[in-house]
């Protein structure tokens, strides 16, 4: 992952007392590295940890969380798959916070800079273009989720190659997730702008045809989910936005005990160069692909640890740039790999230990090749017991996949973001 940051350091004399612990420049490197892409203002985390006052004020706190490994969530095992956008520390990174922590979290001896993360966004420069809704949206406290379906029309003067997008967002603490797909609009005796900016999933009435009509030419669809980074691609890869068409926004809200205002949209990063390789993604599961052929029908029982399987065949050759699991409060172990026609088998992604609050788009360190004819395999542990300290519902009870998707509903998903496979590819540094 290109980073949102850089770091400048001043080196400095130390005295044989403080050289026994790690400079306050090299541990601020480190957590700006690890930590400040959500732990700074406008992110998910709670507060922020930019500057040597936010670190020290913690470092209790810092040296409790990070020696029981909670801190920084990464939840994908690493002995099965390694991934570029890895934000655990290493061994020798923990012991250095830990042995500056113990050393009485000392100030720079001298001043150093660290220039600033760009507003609002996690990329390595400010957002060629950002999509937002008007006016902030009012979410109700009244413990209810709720579905609305934003539209973002748009102009541009020529179509534009996007070499990344993110969400924008004002407050992440308040969503489940945001899909969001891209739709050209070619005929422009069709009005873009006007009629109503939203609907709500749960009763679109009249609104829906509308917006059943916008989808009519799909250019590309992703989305965030909760601990989610920014979605990049490297020189030649990415896709074209159309020059006139819409957005749409598809938020889940969860549920509030008290009313808040979001404002949503995407950030879009465009580059001059050509796009040889076109990004694409499917959606296998749960709201995709085979979502029938999950065995048994993905059915929750309380009281029960049951485990669902998924086979998927591939139609064409990929070269997979991320990998994206996904499943709600009840999943207890989420495993993803692929079976080539030669037998070969190609370990994707594994999370021994799910945990809904920190999800991930996995980023592979360079592209995996999928021959076409390979099967791609998923299986999905499921814990609804009272042993769960997630289960959102005491006592436990039956639990569906539905069209919904609300979170006490369940999912078991697998988004493939790839570009068509070539030869030499598996060299692409990502």
């Amino acid at each position: 992952m290109r980073l949102c940051f850089f770091v400048i350091l001043t080196f400095v004399t130390l005295g044989p007392a403080a050289a026994q612990a790690p400079s306050f420049l090299s541990v601020q490197r480190i957590v700006l590295l690890r930590c400040a892409p959500c732990h700074r203002p406008g992110e998910a985390a709670p507060f922020s940890l930019l500057t040597y006052e936010d670190i020290a004020r913690r470092a209790g706190f810092i040296k409790k969380v990070i020696s029981e490994g909670y801190m920084p969530p990464w939840k994908a095992d690493d002995h099965y798959r390694a991934f570029a956008n890895d934000r655990a520390l290493a061994p020798e990174e923990r012991e250095a916070i830990l042995r500056w922590v113990d050393a009485g979290a000392p100030a720079a001896a001298s001043p150093g800079g660290v220039a600033p993360f760009f507003p609002g966004t996690a990329y390595t420069r400010p957002p060629d273009l950002t999509l937002k809704i008007d006016s902030p949206y009012l979410v109700p406290g009244d413990d209810a989720e709720r579905f609305i379906v934003f539209k973002l029309p748009y102009e541009l003067p020529a179509d534009r190659n996007v070499e990344a997008v993110e969400l924008y967002c004002n407050n992440r603490k308040i969503i489940h997730h945001i899909n969001y797909g891209f739709y050209a609009v070619p005929d422009t005796a069709v009005s873009i702008f006007g009629g109503s900016p939203y609907i709500d999933g749960d009763r679109p009435g009249s609104q829906q045809r509308e917006y059943d009509v916008l989808k009519r030419n799909f250019t590309y669809y992703t989305g965030w989910i909760p601990g989610a980074s920014a979605e990049s691609y490297p020189p030649g890869f990415g896709w074209t936005l159309p020059r006139r068409g819409v957005v749409l926004l598809t938020v889940h809200y969860t549920a509030l005990g008290a009313d808040e205002h979001s404002i949503v949209g995407v950030n879009l990063f465009f580059t001059p160069k050509p796009i040889h390789r076109e990004v694409k993604i499917i959606s296998l599961g749960s709201g995709g692909v085979g979502e029938e052929l999950i065995t048994p029908p993905l059915l929750l029982l309380a009281g029960r640890v049951d485990t669902f399987r998924l086979q998927v065949k591939t139609q064409e050759d990929q070269s997979l740039l991320y990998v994206w699991p996904h499943m709600h409060y009840l999943g207890k172990e989420f495993t993803a790999w692929a079976e080539t026609p030669s037998g070969d088998t190609i370990p994707l992604v594994h999370i021994p230990r799910w945990d809904f609050r920190w999800q991930e788009l996995y980023r592979f360190k360079h592209p995996v090749r999928l021959p076409a004819g390979s099967v791609v395999h998923v299986t999905g542990v499921y814990d609804n017991t009272a042993d769960n300290p997630f289960n959102p519902s005491s006592p436990p009870r039956l639990v569906l996949s539905t069209g919904n998707m609300t979170s006490r509903d369940e999912m078991m998903t697998l988004m493939l973001i790839y570009v068509g496979a070539e030869e030499g590819d598996e060299k692409i540094v990502l």
